[in-house]
């Protein structure tokens, strides 16, 4: 039986084959007007899981960050460093991004 993943979920939108997880499609997190810039704190420095619980209620929404900014977060982890400044969606632009 082939796993689902959830809505919130970075492999939601990858294909699953025989039980396999397919090649990585990647979620597009676009550029939306209401988006605002966010210096990343300290307390949040290489845990992107814990801004996404404080701000949206789920760690597991860590890779949206990734995903909005592409251009300046390669590793998810490893570049989530305290003074960097990123774009973050709003919640209600991410509830209708991820179709919730």
């Amino acid at each position: 039986m082939a796993a689902r993943y959830t809505d919130t979920s970075p492999w939601a939108n990858t294909p699953i084959t025989r039980d396999y997880l397919d090649i990585f499609t990647i979620r597009s997190v676009s550029i939306a007007s209401d988006d605002f810039l966010y210096t990343i704190q300290p307390q949040y420095n290489l845990r992107p899981d814990l801004l996404a619980f404080d701000l949206y209620g789920d760690p597991a929404l860590w890779w949206v960050f990734t995903q909005r900014n592409m251009d300046i977060i390669q590793d998810p982890i490893f570049d989530f460093v305290a003074g960097k400044q990123i774009y973050i969606p709003k919640n209600s632009s991410l509830s209708e991004i991820l179709g919730l």
